[in-house]
């Protein structure tokens, strides 16, 4: 989902951008050859600058995961397959992690040194 940037986290607004948009993306809300929302609509919608919003689809760009067309707009040209099944799994440990009280940052640590150790 896009939504305003957290101007107060630390990281810089346009990785947030990018971050959103590469979120979606993996998850399928957005799939190949879907229209991005005009960059003037998206400066709207994270309530930034409109060069922070351009540095973030340009580094979408540079990665692949989006194609500009002159005058139309940006269009998402990666197509990410990830099973479903993978993306349940995940939002159930989510839900439990949760339900058992485990904070974002503890469960980040937790992924990190399984994924590590894994």
């Amino acid at each position: 989902m896009l939504r305003k940037v957290d101007k107060h986290s630390g990281m810089p607004a346009y990785i947030q951008i990018e971050n959103m948009i590469k979120s979606e993306i993996l998850l399928g809300n957005l799939q190949k050859g879907t229209q991005l929302p005009t960059v003037r609509e998206l400066q709207n919608t994270f309530d930034v600058n409109i060069n922070t919003v351009i540095k973030a689809l340009e580094r979408l760009k540079a990665e692949g995961y989006i194609q500009a067309e002159q005058g139309v707009g940006y269009f998402i040209k990666k197509d990410v397959d990830i099973d479903q099944m993978v993306i349940k799994t995940i939002r159930e440990c989510i839900s439990k992690l949760k339900k058992d009280g485990i904070d974002y940052y503890t469960a980040m640590l937790i992924f990190e040194e399984v994924w590590k150790n894994g």
